[in-house]
């Protein structure tokens, strides 16, 4: 029998395939398509279309958890994804294959999701009680740097390889190969399997409402509409970049590259502190720190240098916050639907994201950019105190997830 908990760092792996996804389409094929004349809208329409999936994969999550395995789930999304990515490159760049090209782009993130909620399942068992900061790191980090091996280095393979077709080929045979870590993962019994499917399907929703229910469940649950840690500004500093006078070239490198770079960084620290204070409270203390640098760079002399280090600041920070959430969303989720259960919070964790960005722009609009950042820092303090009030008014009552996580603890013997 295989030991139930792995090292974190498996989950890196894992996870590449789904961050590169994005990568590949929302930087290496956009250039592709706007080099070949295709209208900006048409481009803009496709990445829209490429996150309508992630935004309501939560409704499909409940098939993962009822059925086949975790790691079947994975190799069928896997393929299928990398078919998509190898599809993707090899059709021609021209507006009459827009449709075509939109209908892959639709199948191929609808497959990434169940290569995403596998992982999510597969991150619940297999990590210990006390590693959940440290996972939830190394799984960002890979989130991340897929992206930027998808978006990069496919980039830089399109512009370099004399057939454009070959960087998705290599991208895809690339995420193929993450799949190879998959024996180093302990895969969870069939819980929900063993019933009717209308019965399964009850179970999954009381599991989700006992977590939801709970203190801690439900804390979590509102640190997923609350404005922090968002790292909403980093949306906006390509379109800022003007009032700090940073250079095509500088913003180029620093919210590209060497923001991904130092992304994964913080991801690792912040899971790192995660497990070693109160995942809650780390994830508001990291949403202060970047509320500080947001002030920081506000007060500054708005030189390009200002924005070089500052915005390389922030990408720290919002890697922070990433394993942040992972981590609190582990320890509230438990086991039992955990596929299903980890992506209702990740979905909702998108809402903040999208207002506060507006909420930037229109500050940014109104009282420039020293404006812009303080709002987005007042906000933040706003909703740490919001939470902090809702977790003193709950009190000290004690919250374990019950349902089918409870069934599913860690002192389940693996199968």
């Amino acid at each position: 029998m295989r030991p139930r908990h792995v090292h974190p760092s498996v989950f890196l792996f894992l996870i590449l395939p789904f961050g590169a996804m994005s990568g590949y389409l929302t930087v290496s094929l956009a250039w592709v398509l706007t080099k070949a004349g295709v209208p900006l809208g048409g481009i803009a329409a496709l990445i829209a279309l490429s996150f309508l999936p992630h935004t309501w994969k939560f409704l499909w999550a409940p098939i993962v958890d009822l059925t086949l395995t975790r790691k079947r789930w994975y190799m069928i999304a896997s393929v299928v994804s990398a078919a998509g990515m190898l599809t993707m490159g090899a059709l021609p760049a021209t507006v009459k294959s827009l449709a075509l090209l939109s209908a892959v782009v639709l199948v191929s993130n609808i497959a990434v999701t169940f290569l995403g909620m596998s992982v999510d399942s597969l991150m619940a068992y297999g990590t210990a009680e006390n590693e959940k900061g440290r996972a939830g790191g190394w799984f960002q980090a890979g989130n991340l740097g897929g992206a930027g091996l998808g978006g990069g280095a496919g980039l830089w393979m399109t512009q370099h390889l004399s057939y454009p077709w070959l960087s998705g080929a290599i991208l895809a045979a690339a995420c193929l190969l993450c799949a190879l870590a998959l024996p180093f993962v302990y895969e969870p019994p069939p819980i929900h399997r063993e019933r009717s499917p209308l019965r399964a399907i009850g179970e999954v929703g009381r599991d989700v409402w006992s977590v939801v229910r709970h203190k801690a469940g439900f804390l979590a649950l509102l640190i997923c509409f609350l404005p922090i840690g968002t790292g909403a500004a980093s949306q906006l500093w390509s379109g800022v970049a003007g009032d700090w006078h940073a250079t095509a070239d500088t913003v180029a490198l620093v919210t590209g590259t060497v923001s991904g770079v130092l992304s994964m960084v913080g991801c690792l620290m912040g899971g790192w502190i995660s497990d070693r204070m109160n995942r809650k409270w780390s994830y508001a203390v990291y949403g202060l720190l970047q509320a500080g640098c947001a002030v920081a760079m506000g007060l500054a002399p708005r030189t390009q240098m200002t924005y070089i280090v500052y915005t390389s600041i922030y990408a720290v920070i919002s890697g922070m916050t990433y394993a942040g959430f992972t981590a609190v969303t582990l320890e509230a989720i438990g086991t039992g639907a955990a596929a299903t259960k980890y992506n209702v919070y990740a979905s909702l964790s998108n809402q903040p994201i999208a207002y506060m960005t507006t909420v930037d722009a229109w500050g940014h609009k109104r009282w420039g950019p020293s404006g812009m950042l303080n709002l987005e820092a007042i906000c933040c303090l706003a909703g740490i105190s919001v939470y902090a009030l809702v977790a003193a008014a709950m009190g000290r009552r004690r919250s374990a997830p019950g349902g089918l996580a409870a069934m599913a603890s860690p002192a389940d013997p693996p199968a």
